[in-house]
């Protein structure tokens, strides 16, 4: 989905307000995060027990009563299945919210729902759940079943959140296509197939979906709202702001129309035609500073800068001045030629969220306009002020000024660092690894025995040398001992899961070096962490696993070195050459030349 229509989607949300569809926000009654009992408000099991089951739903009471809510969960879940009672397993959900175990809680809520196939309330948990981990279908079709229930599936609220995710459109567009098959009148099924079919290319047929439509439900705004989102994404502004147009007639008091109407004619170029509307907007929304944040962005996707800059600017007034606000000013100026404005505005980001990002965007200005003293100076003001973010700092500059083609410059910067803080250790491992990629690998190895001689613990550095010495030397054990330590550190890192894989294929035992180097590119899965596995499996005969991980590598960068020096010595691993036109690969061309 194109920049402006994310931020547009978060203005809507601004100003209609967001309903959760995920477990936090609960689906069932009587769930509360306070002090109170969260069991009181569940439905009354009294009668029908023997003397085990009332023992069993009373251990699980008390259990519930002392906070212990899986013991609770289970208890309870165990009695719905002896008694298939749905008031049991409600309770057995109830609790199971207290858990944060996800599968306790699905599979209470499933029981729930298979006990009391007409109640929403399991319906929208187990959609809830499936949201949260991202599984589409499957919240669809939860979702599915409480509208053919005659309930409200928020199908259109589900769609739009499922684009916004990035889900995969396809098989959500097999699955509206069935429902309103079978289910025509349904208005909201209606809107989210269009919102699915819109999203997955076939916009032609969603607005034709959206006119039949419009024939019956003439007077529902969301339909309006609708037609115009779908229009804005395809481009066909004319049409947004006549939907938008058409809906605000209807709801007047709907502020998501007078942002859809604003946004198409920011994108159609009407800069001016969008002021009413953005003053509008902001008359009635002036406390929502995420408003102007997202109203500012869409006049910069129209290079609109003054406007942009207008609104927020006011921002800089309030004593809680969002990070954003300054990173986009600092921007502003930067496109208009101002740099010592920007400097200014990015500097002003305090730590915490954004302050690396306005310090990279800062360094990157200078170097890019050649003021490479002025960067190097920014580097150590800015170390200064803030001495925690030194090694961060340097890295910046230093990996900016190696972009532009300046590595006597980036020496240099880090020089100084070092100079200012000597027994730094991350500055130390850059100047380990700037040396090691210059082929000084015996004074890099030096360096970082001093790096972990001072500190013992430090993970990347005992990783760095024992990978060092396992691909330039045969000391094979004294590199398998400092991995070893490294990993006992940092046992998921996938850099040092790799280095260990690696240390254990040139000792001979490849079935530990694949089990490492497999758990290495599950975390990890970049080429040359591929190339040492592919050639793991290669060499324990599993060549058709190790060509699906070197056409994965080839397939998902243009530069692949690691790959490239491994088929140059496994050729068998190489992709097939592409067929031409015939479907024949490498077919001579029609002249036989």
């Amino acid at each position: 989905m194109p920049t402006r229509l994310l931020l547009a989607a978060g203005c809507a949300a601004l100003l209609a307000g967001c309903q959760s569809m995920s477990t936090s926000s609960s689906a069932a009654e009587g769930m509360s995060a306070s002090g109170h009992d969260p069991m009181a408000s569940a439905p009354p099991v009294t009668q029908g027990f023997d003397a085990d089951g009332l023992s069993q739903v009373l251990l699980s009471e008390l259990a519930g009563q002392r906070g212990d809510f899986r013991r609770a969960a289970e208890g309870y879940l165990a009695a719905a299945d002896r008694y298939r009672s749905a008031a049991l397993a409600q309770r057995a959900t109830l609790a199971a919210r207290y858990t944060d175990d996800t599968s306790l809680l699905q599979t209470t809520a499933n029981r729930w729902q298979q006990f009391a196939p007409e109640d929403s309330a399991p319906q929208e948990l187990l959609s809830g759940i499936a949201v949260d981990r991202g599984d589409w279908p499957a919240a669809l079709q939860h979702r599915l079943a409480l509208a053919a229930q005659g309930q409200n599936g928020q199908l259109l609220a589900l769609a739009d959140l499922a684009i916004e995710s990035g889900a995969e459109i396809p098989p959500l567009v097999a699955q509206m296509r069935q429902f309103v098959a079978s289910h025509p009148d349904n208005a909201d099924a209606q809107m989210a197939t269009a919102r699915f079919e819109a999203a997955g290319g076939d916009v032609d047929r969603a607005q034709r979906r959206l006119t039949r439509l419009a024939a019956r439900y003439r007077q529902l705004p969301e339909l309006w709202l609708t037609r115009a989102q779908i229009a804005l994404e395809a481009g066909d502004y004319a049409l947004a702001a006549s939907s938008a147009e058409h809906g605000r007639e209807l709801a007047p008091d709907d502020s998501r129309f007078l942002l859809a109407l604003a946004q198409a004619k920011i994108a159609s170029g009407d800069i001016a035609g969008a002021e009413q509307q953005i003053d509008q907007l902001l008359a009635r929304h002036d406390d929502t500073p995420g408003l102007r944040i997202g109203l500012a962005q869409l006049y910069l996707n129209a290079d609109a800068l003054a406007p942009a800059r207008r609104l927020l600017l006011p921002l800089l007034d309030r004593d809680d001045t969002p990070p954003t606000v300054y990173l986009l000013l600092g921007s502003i100026a930067e496109t208009g030629g101002e740099l010592d404005n920007a400097l200014l505005y990015y500097r002003q980001v305090p730590t915490g969220p954004g302050f690396i990002e306005s310090r990279a965007l800062a360094i990157r200005m200078l170097v890019g306009a050649e003021r490479i003293e002025d960067a190097s100076q920014f580097v150590q003001i800015e170390s200064l002020r803030h001495p925690t973010q030194r090694a961060t700092l340097t890295q910046i500059g230093i990996d900016t000024l190696d972009d532009a083609g300046k590595p006597r410059a980036a020496d240099a910067l880090l020089t100084e660092s070092l100079n200012q803080s000597p027994d730094d250790a991350q500055l130390l491992y850059a100047q380990a690894m700037r040396n090691f990629a210059r082929g000084k690998v015996d004074l890099m190895m030096t360096q970082m025995r001093r790096i972990i001689a001072d500190n013992p613990k430090d993970a990347e550095a005992l990783n760095a040398l024992g990978y060092t010495l396992a691909t330039t030397t045969e000391r094979y054990d004294e590199a398998f001992d400092l991995v070893e330590r490294a990993h006992a550190l940092k046992p998921d890192s996938p850099a040092i899961l790799d280095s260990l894989g690696w240390i254990h294929f040139k000792r001979g035992d490849v079935q530990a070096a694949i089990r490492y180097l497999q758990q290495a590119y599950a975390g990890q899965p970049d080429q040359e962490v591929a190339a040492h596995l592919a050639e793991a499996l290669a060499a324990d005969g599993r060549t058709d696993q190790a060509r699906t991980i070197v056409n994965a590598a080839l397939g998902s960068a243009d530069s692949h070195p690691d790959i490239d020096k491994l088929l140059t010595s496994h050729p068998e691993l190489a992709p097939p050459p592409a067929p031409d036109s015939t479907g024949r690969p490498d077919a001579p061309s029609p002249t036989g030349q």
